[in-house]
């Protein structure tokens, strides 16, 4: 009785040691895509959309406006309503194309919409570069000097074209991540973009 009560014992032991093992075994890490693989996927989207919040600050001016960006291979549709009191503008951009539709129903193209876009809004916004920046990757057609986090592989901080841009926060869509605040800055310009909804 008393051996069989031992050996029982034993095993009962032998089976904590062998659970506690286990429980002091280190979880995998997730194997989630490498910076470059993100990158490489996120710079050849061809169509996205999302929906948010801009604030915008140029010297003594600023200010807020809702934000509706929707990308169509190399056609940016950008919809901002009500910046500077004059009830919002539509822009149309395609490489250097740039058309501007004002709440009024104004129509401006080429260059005289980019001089018109940069007296409304105080500056005249990098579209081509932009594009890739609201998905958290730099624009594959120009240098840029990038800080990386290691540990989520995405990018926390980017520098491109004069302009120098903050990623603050990030949200999950899908199978991808992608970027809920950031903020853009050059000279004495600054604007920080809020994402409330993605669409792939």
């Amino acid at each position: 009785m008393r051996r069989e009560r031992r050996r029982l014992g034993a095993a009962l032991l032998a089976v904590l040691a062998l659970v506690a093992g286990c429980r002091t075994l280190p979880p995998a890490p997730p194997r989630g895509q490498s910076w470059e693989v993100q990158r490489a996927d996120l710079q050849a989207l061809g169509h996205f959309e999302l929906r948010g919040r801009v604030a915008v600050a140029a010297g003594d001016e600023g200010f807020n406006a809702s934000l509706r960006w929707i990308q169509q291979d190399d056609r940016s549709e950008v919809t901002l309503g009500g910046p500077l009191g004059v009830g919002g503008a539509q822009l149309t951009a395609s490489g250097d194309d740039l058309t501007v539709v004002t709440a009024r129903g104004e129509r401006i193209e080429s260059s005289a919409a980019h001089e018109a876009l940069a007296a409304r809004l105080g500056f005249d916004p990098p579209l081509r570069s932009l594009r890739y920046w609201v998905l958290g990757v730099p624009d594959p057609a120009q240098p840029a000097s990038v800080a990386l986090d290691p540990i989520q592989q995405r990018l926390s901080a980017l520098d491109q074209e004069g302009w120098h841009v903050e990623y603050q926060s990030y949200v999950s869509r899908g199978d991808d991540v992608l970027p809920a605040r950031m903020t853009l800055q050059r000279d004495a310009v600054r604007v920080r973009l809020l994402v409330d909804d993605w669409h792939r």
